[in-house]
């Protein structure tokens, strides 16, 4: 294996670490059952919850990008090394 085969490996394995972690930040989508439970919210606690919830969602989809490019650089390397 190639100096940017482990280079790649680190960055795949940091990549997936960043995307369990965003991922498990990002709340559910349990719309509706504050009210059931007498949670209601408030509207500023509400689009706080949702700028969150949109800044994690596009940061997932970047990560995800990011994963998914590593992934197709280390299957080229390894394609063309061997």
């Amino acid at each position: 294996m190639s100096v940017w085969g482990y280079i790649l490996g680190a960055l795949l394995i940091l990549a997936s670490l960043v995307m369990i972690i965003v991922i498990i930040l990002q709340e559910g989508n349990t719309q509706g059952l504050g009210v059931v439970s007498g949670g209601a919210d408030t509207f500023f606690s509400k689009n706080k919850a949702r700028s969150i919830d949109a800044m994690l969602a596009k940061a997932t989809k970047w990560v995800a990008l990011g994963f998914v490019a590593v992934v197709l650089a280390l299957n080229i390397i390894a394609f063309f090394a061997a």
